[in-house]
């Protein structure tokens, strides 16, 4: 089946699809009863271009050293030469008889030929070219595997020499592949892994050089070098593995995270496959030592199949299990054996015989563990909360239509969640956000029993979904603003810590308390990095931004962080140890630099992944908090406290003045950037009074005259950071229509001679036509007396009738918009069935951007477009009505209003003054003309297969087309989503406009 993964096949294929999907075309035509026109001329311009590929096929198996390639490519160059002969023939007969059906089934035959045989052809020299690049990705792991045995400085120097120039053309060949390839996000994770690979380098061998050293010397720190050495060359090992995962990709999901299941599953199945070998040959060789790097690759391959087994379907994982356990114990007693010097004793030969025949055995287990989850098609709740949201909304809105508990399970993630960050708040927060998930947990429970006993329809099951919706908002807000404050805290300055162990590492040689206040200072910095690690987590999961890059991203820079804190205290402590020694300045500078560049970068994407507003509110919030504790200090008389505090008020005032430049920096608007930037001078002017004030209190904090000038101080910044977030928060509203003349309007007696009305005769009157009705009588003296002596009010008087006015008819005939959708029509959109893919995928679009109206925004217009274009779709795939010709059709309409979606999206971006909004629209809008034009050939494929369902190719082909649709729609929806939040940022003088206005629903 085609693929479409680079760039060159996808230009090759384009013009071959469209060749076929004319002769599919005058197929269809023929069928009702009209003459096919001569071929002649266009087969034999066909036949002469497979005639060149299949030269230049020989000529690449010839020159080749690749037996894989040797092996495969040749049956790819019978299929193109026979479906060119078929083609030939059909020409033949088609000329003797243009009415001829045989001639019409070869036809369609040899196009399907050219176009699968091309499209296999095209893959098979591809994954050679793969090889290629996998196979010295492969040297530079057989290096990095030997790195730990490395103990002297000559040998050192030698890995070196041959390190280099494989991971110099590592580096060449993998950037010149990532410019290749047309998925995005396959792009963006070879150039991470590169970049990081690259960086790594001369790290580790900055380790394994003074590892060397300390081994030499026979000084301390030698387990601390030897666990910076492996650390490090684990993570260039994780990062060459992901490459080469990557490298042999061909197909992408949109809705795949890097947290997925399946995921984590093929990474650690590709982890397995890197590391069979070396456990192979460890087992093969009976005087390998105990402890190698074979032995611990045996081992790492199990912790890795353990991986899969916790993720993978129940029957498999308990399998998994069994032979993992099996094998480690086998792998215990061999080891003993070895040991002890008997490793050449036939129970250890015949042990080691067993464990690699159970290793093939396992792995061939874990493959069929992988397929049977991806098969099984149960769908996980979503990796934020936001996204959890959407899922039990979607339940929520229908909660009697079955969704296999997706919606349930997405609400109990998201209260565990908000239990745990719960824990890290101070009361009453945490009191309220505990409660708060207890409440939504027992509402969902009681709607999951209403469903299961077949009421998830009736009226009480409905008015549990309003509470709990209601609840789940609330519980979203509490969340959030817990998050801002948890990073208020982890993240006003994230430099002390480092710079404070920095000088404990550096301290000179008999400093009084050396070693106890470098433990002290370690023990500081290493709870601060796996707080604000922890943090990071939990605003990915729960921060408003669902950009699927910048939630990954934030993940894998506190893992990053985790992971690199201890290495970075061991390198301290080899320094501490070695002040003198250069390698061991270098190294420990190389780690601390890498930490404090993660430290930035972490927050960063953090911030990134925050209301700026809110966040500057929370900040302004704890500046008041230290500030009433500066009032207890002066009360109490305690200098200290008065410091501390007024130090950490003047530590969240530079955060504040950082989150403004990131706002101000991250903005094209000139208005909103000197707003902010003036906001900012005066924050800026306002911190050094405060500090000196504070100061003078701090010598004497009996003074009340400098007591006072602190608080007037104290109060000027807290100003100044209340005008610094209204800046941040003030957005440009368009100009107020001008004022009316109140001259020209007027109340008379005399249209309609209705007293105090406008009204006309009928009751129409006034600019609109409409008057308003006659006033009600008024009650007499008589009425009002009773009703006061009998201390009533007197009853209110019956509105008078007004019928809304008549529904003026549909207009008769006249153009429509190529924009314009009917909205009215949008509650008619079909729903999909058990086994319907891509009208479920049709319908999830219709379902997201149905609130919208689509006048005067072609971007929905064009939205709403492509999802009916895709119903209509799925009812051609299934055969229900239409042709071969109304397929192709239809996915030429589709892929035409992609490049719409494109072109608005677009458009919105160059007027977009957001610099952050604009780069995620532009990425998320890149993906979708490529995804439109695999559509075209998918279905062309397609086409050609109906009238040969249920073959194996036709079950591949519509595979495929699946996933294109999928991947398609829910690139649309990105598109859509993130368009939203860029349409508030326009510049004010560009004439464009994309108005949102959400329809109201029908029963408001």
């Amino acid at each position: 089946m085609p693929v479409f993964h680079t760039k060159t096949i996808e230009s090759i294929l384009e013009p071959v699809a469209s060749q076929v999907s004319r002769l599919v075309i005058l197929h269809e035509e023929a069928e009702d009863g009209g003459a096919m026109p001569d071929l002649e001329k266009p087969v034999q311009a066909v036949s002469k271009a497979v005639e060149n590929l299949v030269r230049v096929g020989h000529e690449t198996i010839n020159h080749s050293d690749d037996p894989i390639l040797k092996q495969d490519m040749p049956s790819s160059l019978r299929r193109v030469t026979e479906a060119s002969k078929t083609l030939e023939k059909a020409s033949d007969m088609i000329k003797a008889d243009p009415h001829s059906k045989q001639a019409r089934r070869f036809l369609i035959d040899g196009a399907r030929g050219i176009l699968q045989g091309t499209s296999s052809l095209l893959l098979c020299f591809d994954e050679s070219e793969v090889r290629k690049i996998i196979r010295e990705c492969k040297k530079v792991l057989d290096y990095l595997a030997v790195a730990e045995v490395i103990e002297t400085m000559e040998d050192l120097v030698q890995f070196v020499k041959d390190l280099s120039p494989c991971l110099t053309k590592v580096s060449h060949e993998v950037d010149a592949r990532q410019k290749e390839l047309t998925h995005q996000p396959h792009r963006e994770i070879l150039i991470r892994c590169l970049d990081s690979v690259k960086s790594l380098a001369p790290i580790l061998i900055c380790s394994m050089k003074i590892f060397i050293q300390i081994l030499q010397q026979g000084g301390k720190g030698i387990e601390e070098a030897a666990e910076n050495r492996n650390y490090l060359a684990q993570r260039m090992t994780d990062e060459i593995n992901e490459i080469v995962r990557v490298l042999q990709l061909v197909t992408y999901d949109e809705d795949e995270w890097d947290a997925d299941d399946l995921s984590i599953m093929r990474k650690a199945f590709g982890a397995i496959e890197s590391k069979m070998q070396t456990a192979q040959d460890w087992l093969a060789d009976p005087r390998a030592l105990k402890g190698g790097a074979g032995e611990k690759a045996l081992r790492q391959i199990l912790e890795h199949a353990l991986r899969i087994a916790d993720r993978c379907l129940p029957a498999d994982r308990d399998l998994i299990r069994k032979a993992v356990s099996d094998i480690s114990n086998m792998v215990d007693s061999l080891s003993e054996l070895r040991a002890e010097g008997k490793g050449t004793s036939p129970q250890a030969e015949a042990l080691a015989r067993g464990i690699g025949q159970r290793l093939n055995d396992l792995s061939r287990t874990l493959g069929k563990a992988i397929q049977n989850a991806e098969r099984s098609g149960i769908q996980q709740p979503a990796h934020t909360i936001l996204g959890k949201l959407d899922q039990a909304r979607r339940w929520l809105n229908a909660p009697w239509i079955d969704d296999k508990g997706l919606g349930q399970n997405a609400i109990k993630q998201i209260t565990e969640e908000g239990r745990r960050i719960a824990k890290q708040c101070p009361e009453p927060h945490r009191t309220d956000l505990a409660r708060l998930c207890d409440e939504v947990d027992g509402l969902s429970n009681q709607l999951a029993d209403l469903v299961r006993r077949g009421e998830g329809n009736s009226p009480q099951a409905k008015e549990i979904a309003q509470k709990l919706n209601n609840k789940l908002n609330e519980l979203k807000n509490k969340i959030h603003t817990a998050l801002l404050q948890r990073v208020v805290e982890d993240f006003v300055d994230i430099g002390t810590p480092l710079k404070q162990f920095t000088d404990a590492v550096l301290a000179p040689e008999g400093t009084a308390n050396r070693e106890g206040n470098f433990h002290d200072k370690a023990r500081l910095l290493t709870e601060h990095a796996l707080r604000a690690a922890d943090t990071a987590r939990m605003v990915a999961a729960g921060g408003s931004n669902q950009n699927k890059r910048a939630v990954e991203a934030l993940q894998n820079a506190a893992n990053h962080i985790e992971s690199l804190t201890p290495q970075l205290v061991n390198a301290g402590k080899i320094r501490m140890e070695y002040p003198t020694n250069k390698a061991a300045d270098e190294h420990f500078e190389n780690l601390r630099k890498q930490f404090a560049d993660g430290m930035n970068n972490m927050r960063n994407l953090v911030d990134d992944q925050l209301d700026s507003a809110g966040h500057l509110k929370c900040i302004e919030d704890a500046m008041r908090r230290h500030g009433k504790l500066c009032e207890d200090a002066i009360v109490q008389n305690n200098p200290q406290k008065m410091v501390d505090n007024t130090s950490a008020i003047a530590r969240l005032a530079n955060r504040a003045l950082m989150v403004g430049k990131r706002e101000s920096d991250n903005s094209e608007d000139p208005n909103y950037v000197n707003k902010i930037n003036s906001a900012a001078d005066r924050l800026q002017g306002s911190i050094a009074p405060m500090v000196q004030d504070a100061k003078e209190v701090a010598a004497n904090p009996q003074n009340v005259a400098a007591s006072n000038q602190w608080r007037n101080s104290n109060k000027h910044l807290l100003d100044a950071v209340g005008k610094l977030r209204e800046a941040v928060t003030h957005e440009e509203l368009p100009p107020l229509p001008p004022a009316p003349d109140l001259s020209q309007l007027n109340i008379d007696r005399q249209r309609g001679g209705h007293p105090g009305g406008a009204g006309g005769a009928g009751g129409h009157g006034g600019p609109g036509g409409l008057g308003g009705p006659p006033p009600p009588p008024k009650p007499t003296g008589e009425s009002l007396r009773n009703y006061r002596d009998r201390d009533e009010a007197p009853p209110r008087p019956q509105p008078p009738h007004i019928g809304a006015p008549p529904r003026p008819p549909p207009p008769s005939g006249g153009h429509r918009s190529e924009f314009e959708t009917d909205d009215e029509g949008d509650f008619d959109f079909p729903m999909p069935g058990e086994n319907q893919p891509i009208l479920a995928a049709a319908y999830g679009l219709h379902q997201d951007i149905r609130q919208w109206s689509s006048k005067d925004n072609e971007l929905i217009a064009a939205a709403k477009r492509m999802a009916m274009l895709m119903a209509r779709l799925s009812q051609l795939v299934r055969g229900e009505g239409g042709n071969k010709k109304d397929l192709i059709d239809c996915a030429k309409q589709i892929a035409a209003a992609s490049e719409e979606v494109t072109r608005a999206a677009k458009k919105l971006a160059r007027e977009c003054t957001d610099k952050r909004m604009r780069t995620a629209l532009l990425q998320v809008c890149e993906r979708i003309p490529t995804i439109g034009t695999q559509l075209k050939i998918l279905s062309t494929v397609k086409a050609t297969m109906l009238g040969a369902q249920g073959s194996e190719e036709d079950q591949e082909a519509t595979e495929m087309l699946v996933g294109n649709a999928q991947n398609l729609m829910q690139s649309v929806k990105d598109v859509v989503r993130v368009a939203e939040g860029a349409s508030i940022k326009m510049r004010t003088d560009s004439g464009y406009k994309l108005r949102w206005v959400r329809k109201r629903p029908w029963y408001t």
